[in-house]
């Protein structure tokens, strides 16, 4: 399966718009959320095939948005991407705790977006081929 359709989740207006407009370039549909809450009451509405999500958000955080993420059963294989200014070991290790797939740091670039993207959709490929 091709990874077509993204979500981002970030409270910034200014990242959300950044990665909408670097994946609309590409040819992907993006859905924006502007934290946890909204996200959720838009992830089943629209099945997102990969979510980035941001930490540090008011609210519901990027971890506790990603652990009710990956609890659903629907949801569970969807790639979800931790971005965050914060790279240490121990940010990280968090994030694999609640069911990260990957970390990104803040600031990123268009390419380093779009690598990740394709990292994901080879996988995806793959594993419907029996590969992985």
């Amino acid at each position: 399966m091709k990874i077509s359709k993204i979500m981002v989740i970030d409270d910034s207006k200014t990242i959300r718009k950044s990665v909408e407009l670097y994946m609309k370039e590409s040819g992907y549909e993006v859905i924006l959320a502007n934290d946890g809450f909204d996200a959720l009451s838009k992830i089943s509405e629209h099945n997102p095939d990969l979510i980035f999500v941001d930490v540090t958000m008011p609210r519901l955080d990027g971890y506790q948005t990603c652990a009710l993420i990956k609890q659903s059963h629907q949801y569970k294989n969807t790639p979800v991407l931790m971005l965050s200014s914060k790279g240490g070991l121990f940010d990280r290790a968090k994030g694999r705790l609640v069911g990260a797939d990957d970390y990104l740091i803040k600031p990123f670039t268009k390419n380093s977006l779009l690598a990740t993207v394709d990292k994901y959709s080879q996988q995806e490929v793959a594993v419907n081929q029996g590969g992985i």
